[in-house]
């Protein structure tokens, strides 16, 4: 048995993130629960290692060529290897490990990137998510100033997945949607 998901909050919490940090975390493992649920995989293991990726931030913040992989060996006996790896790959460009291969690996990349698009997005619209499209995302996607710091590349790796960037949008809404209220978008 891997970790709980309680167990699991506990962890990330007793690294002091930042609020926006946390918000980002809940936002991952809710796109990887949806993700998970379209692809037929574990939602619970898929949901872990959303809000578990980024848990080395707050110590490898300012050695970003540790990011994923202090994570990875913190987790290594509380999930499986290809837990553990997507964990590593989702921050391959600054570790230059275990570059991404697996449907798992590439789901966390999606996911993780495309909160900043749909958060920045809802943060600019007068009703927030509610009502929100997949073609708004697809404008904002074009806008290189908009959320810039967001990785469009990353996005497209959907289509790894066999999903085209509408499909994980609207995933991404969707997850978002449920958990308005934890992350301040209600």
């Amino acid at each position: 048995m891997w970790m709980t998901r309680q167990e699991a909050l506990d962890l990330l919490s007793s690294k002091n993130p930042e609020p926006n940090l946390l918000t980002h975390c809940l936002e991952s493992e809710a796109i990887m629960r949806g993700l998970a649920q379209r692809l037929g995989q574990d939602q619970d293991l898929w949901g872990l290692v959303g809000l578990l990726h980024d848990l080395d931030y707050p110590e490898t913040r300012d050695r970003p060529e540790g990011h994923g992989l202090e994570a990875a060996r913190e987790l290594a006996a509380r999930l499986p290897e290809e837990a553990l790896r997507a964990i590593r790959a989702h921050a391959f460009e600054l570790n230059g490990l275990d570059a991404p291969e697996s449907e798992l690996d590439f789901a966390l990349r999606c996911a993780e990137s495309v909160t900043g698009l749909v958060h920045a997005n809802a943060l600019v619209r007068p009703q927030g998510l509610a009502g929100m499209k997949p073609k708004s995302l697809k404008k904002k996607m074009k806008e290189k100033a908009f959320a810039a710091n967001v990785n469009r590349d990353m996005i497209l790796e959907c289509q790894r997945l066999g999903l085209e960037p509408d499909d994980l949008f609207q995933i991404a809404i969707q997850a978002m949607t449920n958990i308005a209220a934890q992350i301040g978008l209600a």
